[in-house]
């Protein structure tokens, strides 16, 4: 049966039922009948247990795919973090139930310290604010952006400093009284763009000249550079402000430097012009070079920047090129501009730090900002402030970038600022740090910083699955912090840094002596913690509170089944941004712990469980199965324990996905082990409670068809499904151990082979009696249509044997035996089970055998008296015959329309067996009473009316038994005459197949011609001996076969040559018969050879040869044309042929008498 035919097969089974089930309200109480048997055990893990694996499996599957939906809408873009800059900051009021949420008082922090003290620390908070005072007098620059008057300097100052009025006014007047600040312009050229060329090639030489206008007499100069008009210069200048004047300007020229060359050196140049716009300014350049012997610089553009215009912080801007008389462009220049003190930089960057710290807890305090929502957007009045602060102190912007860094870091402790506010920082902060272009104190202060933002960082990693109704914001804050590590990571630490203390990150694994600067390890801990912490909440807060084993088994998958969706979640939402942020993997890292978790928690629990499953006792009997304790069902944890199994084997599966490289180390992997003792009983139960329900299931079959396209009842439906059940429970388990998993399948295969076996038993005990018919004239049986079903559902449960074992993955179960063991192994083990299933199969078909040599037995009797009443009464008139040819025929009808092909055919070969077996006893009896000749024609014509019942009479040439009996009637209905000539034709046949023969041989022509027979007897040769010299003397006499039929024909014979072994006759003899004669079928010419006596009283006989009709040529030609026909001579040599035997069973007669007497004389010649 090929893979199609098989599957076709299972699936007609199993819709069958589901077309009852839905169809047939009295096929549904069937099967509800025979659930009841063991409370549909089968079903229940069968294909009730399947259908719920598919739910969960699709469940899982919308579950998946829904939370990459929601992923991809939390997943920020670019488009979020731009319109997030521009959004209203949420306050702590208005967010409270949001953000809030995500602010504890994580123990990892360090303590808060008070914000009084913060500002209090390290510098007089008078001098600063006298500082501060005097910087807003001397504001320098303007802000495009807004103006802000002194007034609301003063005030905002005062309010954030906490300064009295009376004190403020003191250093009020302090500042009004010091001198103005010393102020430089600091200026860095940068690069230029399409100038336009003043040389003959094409190109100009260009530099640029700085002034202020208030100072013209003092210029500076950038450096030449040569042949282009796309210069870079990335040249820094200092220009010190004399006055505050606020309409002074920065001028800007370029110019196209000429050097000085002699007018040869200028013809030199001729090769080198550009276009005739070249060679016109080189015949300008030679004709002034030629007058005036000098050489002058030619001004490309001007471009003038207003002080004025430039705010405090400075400005990088393009600036345009113009000329005067000229309306087009001369090109565009590229300038960043600033303006700075001579102040020292410890003491600014120090004055810096202490004034961020101070506004920044001022502006949370006033704005009441939420928490990891800050990110460094200051009020317009704090911006002027610290911007004029940076200005004037010529602070770089990394040093202001370390700065923010540090006071954020240490404000961060108390009250969460944005995390995208550090990651920016760093991004500015990294390469200096790299490049070492940050003085030791700043990295010594850096990297105190760092150490006070981590657990911050890492808290949110902890935390990361904390309920929020803002599941974006926890997506940024993720992305941030992880954007802070891999900066981190960039970055080399200093010696003896330890960066990872273990009084503040107590849940670190970290086991060294030396410093903890190990980052990645961090993170690892840091993820499995919050695993751990979210697992133990689970486990404190969901307890099951059914103790039961299913209780037990029910909180185990749905723990597992939280933890799956925790993984996928990490896979949907974190684990890409892990890895491409810091290079972590972040899903495999949550699976190794969970793994371990699962195993250590579910494996002394399955392992209990399986180990007390209760035992079975079975003393033979289906109807007595029990458990060693009288209680209820032996596998009371039913389905659970194994949707635990699957619910395992599937976050398995998961973890080959994960983890492929690390996968076989786990100790999940062997997860089946813990389940063994469950498959195993789960086995040992179903075995006896498929016997149960098959020995209900044949009690309650009606042996009728289940519909009519198919000729098997409702027990073969039922036990198939008891297989399919099976079958289905073994899929969806999918072992992946090669060694049990063979042990479980030979066993499955021996009790399925065990069941169909009983099954047979059953169907066989149930039909026993069946069509049985007694009366007072006779007793007969009558094939009925249940013992055909009973024979067709056996035969429709052994189909399904092998196929059902291919089903269980033998096949591929004995392949990976080979890969893991040998191919001897492998052959060792589908040898047994090949020889488990073909016993079964065997005793299956045996038993089919048997049940068709029963029907076929109880008809015997009826059948042997048909024959012999049809040998009695052929030819007298009486229905007896056709009464039971009747019966013969209505039995046949039955066995023919209700049994498969392959059964009706093993039926009609057990018939020609029985037949023949009847009929030589029947012939051997009345041999023995002597029956003429006519009883047993009589018998054989009744036999030929008999096989012309069957539908396919000709089968029966197929059972040699039957055949030689057959044969045995006509020899024995044959009249003596026929019989003998029987005789005669089988002599012809045997000698026929000589090819040489020891009594000699001889030589004839032969033909028809009309109706005589012409015969020319060549010679012969090698006759054998006659007489004492070596010779003989012999002759040829000719017969026409069948004598009786030829009875007037001449018999006529040779010469006799004496004393030749080699005698030549050639007498030719014309033997006139009639046309009827010549057409007889079977005739035969007989060349009877002898040797001659002395007195010719006691001729001796020497040998024959047979010639038939069908060898004789009819021909006009002469005999001297035709070819010669050589026959070997042979005499009789067997008594015990049936045609002699069958003669000399007519003791009476007196032709059969006589023939066998010299029938006798010539074997023994």
């Amino acid at each position: 049966m090929d893979m199609e035919s098989e599957e076709i097969l299972w699936k007609q089974i199993f819709n069958k039922l589901q077309t009852q089930r839905s169809v047939h309200q009295e096929a549904t109480d069937h099967e509800l009948t025979i659930q009841q048997v063991d409370g549909g055990f089968f079903e229940k893990f069968g294909s009730l247990f399947r259908e719920q694996v598919e739910l969960t499996e699709t469940k899982e599957k919308l579950e998946k795919e829904k939370c990459a939906k929601l992923a991809a809408e939390v997943i920020p873009s670019k488009l979020d973090y731009e319109q997030e800059e521009n959004e209203i900051l949420p306050t702590v009021e208005s967010d409270s139930e949001n953000e809030g949420s995500m602010v504890s008082s994580d123990s990892d922090l360090e303590e808060n310290k008070d914000k009084n003290d913060l500002i209090f620390t390290a510098l007089n908070i008078e001098e600063l604010y006298a500082e501060i005072l005097y910087e807003i007098l001397h504001n320098v620059g303007c802000d495009v952006s807004y103006e802000i008057g002194q007034t609301t300097l003063f005030s905002y100052a005062q309010d954030a400093f906490k300064i009295s009025n009376d004190k403020h006014n003191h250093l009020l007047d302090m500042a009004e009284r010091k001198e103005p600040p010393e102020l430089l312009l600091n200026v860095e050229i940068i690069e230029a763009k399409d100038l336009r060329s003043k040389d003959s090639n094409g190109m100009s030489d260009p530099f640029v000249t700085l002034y202020l206008n208030s100072n013209n007499t003092h210029r500076y100069n950038t450096s030449v550079k040569q042949t282009t008009l796309n210069p870079t210069w990335e040249e820094h200048f200092a220009l010190p402000i004399a006055d505050q004047n606020s309409e002074d300007m920065l001028i800007l020229e370029v110019w196209d430097f000429d050097p000085a060359e002699t007018v040869k050196e200028k013809f030199g140049k001729l090769f080198e012009v550009k276009g005739v716009k070249g060679m016109r300014k080189l015949v300008k350049e030679i004709a002034l070079t030629a007058t005036n012997g000098q050489h002058e610089n030619e001004l490309i553009g001007i471009a003038k920047i207003p002080l004025k215009t430039v705010p405090a912080s400075g400005m990088t801007m393009w600036y345009s090129l113009d000329k005067k008389n000229k309306v087009s462009r001369q090109g565009v220049l590229k300038v960043r501009v600033s303006f700075s003190s001579e102040k020292n930089n410890q003491v600014a960057e120090q004055e810096l730090r202490h004034m961020l710290r101070i506004i920044l807890l001022h502006e949370l305090e006033t704005s009441k900002v939420a928490p990891y929502w800050w990110c460094g957007m200051f009020s317009p009045q704090a911006n002027c402030l610290l911007t004029q602060h940076i200005a004037q102190s010529g602070l770089t912007p990394t040093e202001v970038s370390v700065c923010q860094y540090c006071v954020f870091a240490l404000i961060h402790q108390s009250h969460a600022l944005s995390f995208a506010l550090f990651s920016k920082l760093l991004a500015g902060i990294v390469k200096p740090l790299q490049n070492n272009q940050i003085c030791e104190d700043d990295v010594k202060l850096f990297w105190n910083a760092t150490k006070k933002l981590l657990p911050s960082c890492f808290s949110i990693i902890r935390k990361i699955r904390k309920k929020t109704s803002n599941e974006k914001a926890t997506m940024k804050q993720v992305t941030e912090v992880l954007k802070i590590l891999n900066y981190i990571l960039q970055l080399d630490l200093p010696p003896n840094t330890d960066l990872f203390p273990l009084n503040i990150y107590k849940w670190k694994t970290y086991t060294g002596d030396g410093p903890n600067c190990d980052i990645f390890g961090t993170i690892n801990d840091a993820v499995v913690q919050g695993a751990s912490d979210w697992m133990n909440y689970i486990l404190e807060n969901n307890n099951s509170r059914d103790e039961s084993d299913v209780g037990r088994l029910t909180y185990y998958i749905q723990l597992i089944q939280l933890i799956k969706t925790d993984i996928q979640k990490s896979i949907e939402y974190y684990d890409k941004l892990f890895q491409e942020t810091v290079n972590f993997q972040y899903a495999k890292s949550l699976y190794i712990f969970y793994q371990a978790k699962v195993s250590t928690l579910c494996e002394p629990e399955v392992t209990n469980i399986c180990k007390n499953l209760k035992r079975l006792t079975f003393n033979g009997k289906t109807s007595t199965l029990m458990t060693t304790e009288d209680s209820k069902e032996p596998l009371s944890a039913g389905t659970s324990l194994f949707e635990l199994y699957l619910a395992v084997q599937r976050f398995v599966v998961l973890g080959t996905g994960l983890c492929p490289a690390d996968c076989d180390n786990f100790h999940i992997k062997n997860f089946h082990q813990w389940f063994h003792g469950g498959v195993a009983q789960w086995l040992d139960i179903a075995v006896y409670k498929a016997l149960q329900r098959i020995e209900k299931a044949v009690e309650l079959d009606k042996l009728t068809q289940v519909d009519n396209t198919v000729k098997y009842s409702s027990s073969a439906v039922d036990t198939l499904s008891i297989f399919y059940q099976v079958k289905v429970f073994w899929q969806q388990l999918n072992w992946p151990d090669v060694e049990s998993s063979y042990t479980f399948i030979a066993k499955i295969i021996d009790d399925i082979c065990r069941c169909s076996v009983f099954y047979a038993d059953q169907m066989s005990a149930k039909v026993d009696g069946m069509g049985d018919h007694e009366n007072v004239y006779e007793k007969k049986f009558e094939v009925t249509n249940e013992w055909c079903l009973a024979i067709n559902n056996i035969d429709y449960v052994r189909e399904t044997l092998e196929p059902f074992t291919q089903d269980l993955g033998m096949t591929d179960i004995i392949a990976k035996i080979t890969d893991l063991k040998s191919p001897v192994d492998a052959q060792r083990c589908q040898h047994t089970l090949d020889n488990v299933i073909a016993n079964a199969i065997d005793t299956v078909r045996n038993k089919i055998i048997e049940l068709l040599e029963i029907v076929v037995n109880k008809m015997a009797p009826s059948m042997k008296r048909l024959l012999i009443e049809g040998a009695e009464l052929c030819n007298q008139d009486s229905n007896s015959i056709d009464r039971l040819m009747m019966y013969v025929d209505n039995n046949l009808s039955t066995l023919h329309r209700e049994l498969n092909e392959e059964n009706f055919n093993r039926t009609l070969s057990i018939v020609w067996e029985m037949l023949g077996a009847t009929l030589e006893e029947i012939i051997q009896c009345n041999l023995d009473k002597r029956r003429p000749p006519s009883f047993f024609d009589n018998l054989h014509k009744t036999l030929n009316l008999m096989l012309g019942s069957f539908k396919s009479p000709n089968d029966c040439s197929n059972c040699d038994a039957l055949s030689r009996t057959e044969r045995l009637l006509k020899i024995n209905g044959l009249e003596t005459n026929d019989l003998i000539h029987e005789v005669h034709l089988e002599m012809a046949r045997n000698f026929a197949k000589e090819k040489e023969s020891s009594y000699g041989e001889i030589s004839v022509k032969v033909k028809f011609e009309g109706s005589a027979i012409k015969v020319e007897v060549m010679n012969a040769r090698n006759l054998i001996a006659m007489d004492s010299n070596g010779s003989c003397d012999s002759f040829v006499r000719i017969h026409v076969l069948p004598e009786h039929k030829f009875s007037a024909i001449d018999k006529p014979k040779t010469k006799t040559h004496n004393k030749t072994q080699f005698p030549l006759y050639d007498e030719a003899f014309v033997i006139n018969i009639t046309h009827e004669q010549k057409a007889i079928k079977d005739g035969l010419i007989l060349f009877s050879v002898k040797d001659k006596d002395l007195l010719g009283y006691n001729n001796q006989y020497i040998g024959e040869a047979f010639l038939p009709f069908s060898e004789i040529p009819e021909t006009n030609k002469p005999l001297s044309s035709l070819p010669q026909v050589h026959l070997q001579l042979g005499r009789p040599t067997s008594l015990s042929s049936d045609c002699i035997r069958a003669l000399e069973h007519r003791q009476g007669d007196k032709l059969a008498k006589e023939f066998l007497k010299k029938y006798k004389q010539r074997m023994g010649s």
